[in-house]
């Protein structure tokens, strides 16, 4: 038996085996740990903590808490000033996949252009390569299954204008107090 046919022999018995799924040629192929090297990059402007204050990965404010992101309808995370671009995206039906992180992050303003929205992103840092990682990182620190993302909306049982969980209530318009 050649090498080709035993690496299809192979190939036919893993897709047969009881359990496995066929691989999605649209799915992103990103490597986690190296996401989380590059994440660095993006820590000076982003954070990811969880809905109850914990820090998976310590950053700055400047962007949006990033926990939860993949599934999140873009420009939504509560008290965060998106550009109108970004809102006008997520207004449009944009919900961030890794596929899309990944596009986003090569080039944020033509990104925004191409899915919806007009302008400038405030994202002006670009990775022109390692979106695909940067996004399989984010992907893996969603939250569990039947836990709410950060920002996805006050409890059920919440007063109505409590902030969801885990957001911060940001000062009125033309306060001094800065972001928190």
């Amino acid at each position: 038996m050649t090498t080709a046919p035993r690496h299809l022999a192979a190939a036919l018995l893993l897709a047969l085996m009881p359990g496995a799924a066929p691989a999605d040629p649209a799915a992103p192929s990103g490597d986690v740990d190296a996401g989380e090297r590059l994440f660095t990059r993006c820590k000076a402007c982003h954070s990811i903590t969880a809905p109850d204050g914990t820090a998976v990965m310590r950053g700055g404010k400047v962007g949006p808490n990033l926990y939860g992101v993949v599934g999140r309808t873009a420009g939504t995370y509560p008290g965060f000033a998106y550009s109108a671009g970004v809102k006008q995206a997520g207004e449009a039906g944009l919900v961030w996949s890794e596929a899309l992180i990944a596009e986003y992050v090569r080039n944020p303003t033509a990104f925004i252009d191409a899915h919806g929205g007009s302008g400038p992103a405030k994202m002006a840092f670009q990775l022109p390569s390692g979106g695909a990682d940067v996004a399989a990182y984010l992907a893996s620190v969603a939250p569990p299954a039947g836990e709410p993302a950060a920002g996805a909306g006050p409890a059920p049982d919440a007063p109505p204008d409590t902030p969801p969980d885990g957001a911060k209530q940001l000062p009125e318009a033309g306060s001094d107090a800065r972001q928190p």
